[in-house]
């Protein structure tokens, strides 16, 4: 039996609400928010007694998800955000945009700041990384032609 999808891709994050305005801004659609509490969650995750805020972030073609998570219980216990590209583990989202400088602009006026520059990969893409909120490594990818 072979996968049939990616559902999502999650990300931890300590500033929920700032975080999800920021995805908006990007252009993803806030899908729905719910926490997540109980017995059976923590059973799913192997942390026990847990409580947690999501937001489920959805791509405007409908075909990727982004799930933002928010511990209350239990405290996290690691923080990667800062870490380099070449860092072990998880590294970036990346996302197609129609106008890699405006979207840079909106994304500029939510904390958003540019890793290195703005390059031109072969006339294919305009490429570049920025800081989200909280350091969050995002990639942004402009189709050129």
């Amino acid at each position: 039996m072979a996968v049939k999808r990616m559902d999502n891709m999650g990300i931890v994050v300590e500033d929920f609400d700032a975080t999800v305005d920021f995805f908006v801004e990007l252009g993803l659609e806030l899908e729905g928010r719910a926490t997540i509490e109980g017995e059976w969650a923590g059973r799913v995750t192997g942390l026990g007694d847990q409580h947690v805020e999501v937001a489920m972030m959805r791509t405007p073609d409908g075909n990727s998800r982004l799930e933002l998570s928010r511990f209350v219980r239990p405290p996290v216990v690691a923080d990667h955000r800062n870490a380099p590209v070449n860092a072990l583990g998880y590294l970036r989202a990346m996302f197609a945009v129609d106008d890699i400088d405006g979207t840079l602009e909106r994304l500029r006026a939510h904390g958003a700041e540019l890793v290195g520059e703005v390059v031109d990969y072969q006339d294919v893409y305009r490429l570049c990384y920025i800081r989200g909120p909280e350091g969050l490594l995002i990639g942004l990818a402009q189709e050129l032609g």
